[in-house]
């Protein structure tokens, strides 16, 4: 598995809790840019209608060696999931009030693209600042016992 990118935004304003490996329907010209790593998450996230899953807002450059083939940069993009697993994920959406992120993009051992998807609830600003200092306290315990050990 070659991660190509990940989401740091996601984990920092969301509190995620279950994840979810998507294939995305792609054109060949889309595949290369992935592959070269010109991909940006910002404020990507993903929706069901009708029935299936879409990705929204997701930025792929175009491929510059494409010429005039390429594919608009932040299209809808379809995700590729069971249809029980897409039923699984609308109950969690809509009982439980959760947003769907995308983490991250990724090759898996056949080289397709695949999207690992997390449903997630929004953190508020004393969250964002609770889980900083627990870092902030994590760092320094792991620096004084590796200063201990030598």
């Amino acid at each position: 598995m070659a991660v190509v990118a990940t989401n740091k935004k996601a984990y920092h304003n969301y509190s995620l809790y279950d994840k979810w490996e998507c294939g995305i329907a792609l054109q060949g010209s889309e595949v290369k840019s992935i592959r070269a790593g010109q991909v940006n998450f910002s404020d990507s996230f993903a929706r069901i209608n009708d029935g299936e899953l879409f990705l929204y807002n997701l930025h792929i450059n175009p491929y510059a060696q494409a010429s005039y083939m390429n594919a608009d940069p932040i299209r809808v993009r379809k995700l590729l999931l069971h249809k029980k697993e897409i039923e699984k994920i609308a109950i969690l959406v809509n009982m439980k009030k959760m947003v769907l992120v995308p983490t991250k993009i990724y090759f898996n051992k056949r080289g397709f693209v695949k999207i690992e998807l997390a449903a997630g609830k929004g953190k508020k600003l004393y969250d964002k600042r609770e889980d900083i200092k627990k870092r902030d306290i994590e760092r320094v315990l792991k620096r004084t016992v590796k200063s201990r050990k030598r």
